[in-house]
């Protein structure tokens, strides 16, 4: 087997949401990183109550002994040139290379209605081969780019966007090359209604960062069938952390263990702080990633 070298993370929308400030809002940015660093995280993905200036950021996590995980980037390669993509990602390319990062979490969000009061089913879409094509090869350019800098571009399929399905995974990998990699989101791909197992097995060869997600089906089946906003599901618990859903985190962790995969493991669950407790869910999450990646590989997953 290859060398499995893994940093477990998390996000601080455990504590407080980007996308619906008001869940969290009140939280300090520094009680999420106290308590994360407590709990035995290794490292923080950037929200929207960090500095967003190299040194200071620097200065900050070092106050915690933390390291930058990586951070979100909205990209518009959907509606504009790769060269204009690239003329905007610069404050934050610089950013993540200055502290470390090696991936950049790249988030479609032209068109998107993740964060619109609309239903999931009318997320954009490409409907021809040549909007592919166009798309990916923008993807490929700005992908090239950001990787001269040393941070790889981690490509975040995610619901509301033009990439969600495991279909869209497929095309736009098919599409790019190696320069290109995939965050994959486990909690994501099943809303998508993907089996992750499945799409990690045609996929780990790119999967350059990972997001540990897990869903309660219930509430992500009431969300389509009621017509509900990605921010109504959210806000309905339709993610949770790993541990307290119904994943195969196990079958996910032993895969990437043996592709050999390095990198981070980050627990990222949107959920309202007031129903799901930052801390106690936190710490869920990383003890249950934590137990599976001190565990011994299972031989009867050996011929999965």
């Amino acid at each position: 087997m290859t060398s499995f070298d893994v940093r477990i993370g998390i996000n601080p929308l455990s504590w407080m949401n980007d996308d619906l400030p008001s869940l969290g809002g009140e939280t300090p940015l520094e009680l999420a990183l106290t308590e994360g660093r407590a709990i035995g995280y290794q490292g923080f993905e950037l929200g929207n109550k960090f500095p967003r200036e190299p040194e200071a950021l620097k200065a900050l996590l070092a106050q915690y002994d933390l390291a930058l995980v990586s951070g979100w980037y909205s990209g518009q390669l959907a509606r504009r040139s790769a060269e204009a993509e690239i003329a905007a990602v610069g404050p934050h390319l610089e950013l993540l290379a200055k502290n470390g990062a090696t991936v950049m979490v790249y988030g479609e969000v032209a068109d998107t209605i993740q964060g619109a009061p609309r239903p999931l089913y009318q997320r954009p879409r490409f409907f021809s081969e040549a909007q592919w094509d166009e798309y990916a090869a923008r993807v490929e350019t700005f992908a090239r780019y950001t990787l001269s800098h040393g941070v790889r571009l981690a490509y975040h399929h995610h619901m509301g966007a033009y990439v969600e399905t495991p279909a869209d995974v497929d095309r736009l990998m098919a599409k790019t090359s190696e320069a290109v990699g995939l965050l994959f989101d486990a909690g994501h791909i099943t809303f998508a209604g993907g089996d992750p197992v499945d799409v990690l097995d045609r996929h780990i060869a790119r999967v350059c960062h990972v997001h540990c997600k897990d869903v309660r089906p219930a509430v992500a089946k009431l969300a389509r069938n009621r017509n509900w906003s990605f921010l109504d599901a959210v806000i309905a618990g339709a993610f949770t952390v790993p541990g307290d859903g119904t994943i195969d985190f196990p079958a996910i962790i032993e895969r990437l263990k043996r592709h050999g995969y390095r990198g981070w493991l980050v627990v990222e669950a949107e959920q309202d702080p007031v129903v799901a407790p930052s801390f106690a869910y936190a710490q869920k999450g990383y003890q249950t990633l934590r137990a599976l990646v001190d565990a011994p590989l299972n031989p009867a997953r050996e011929a999965a």
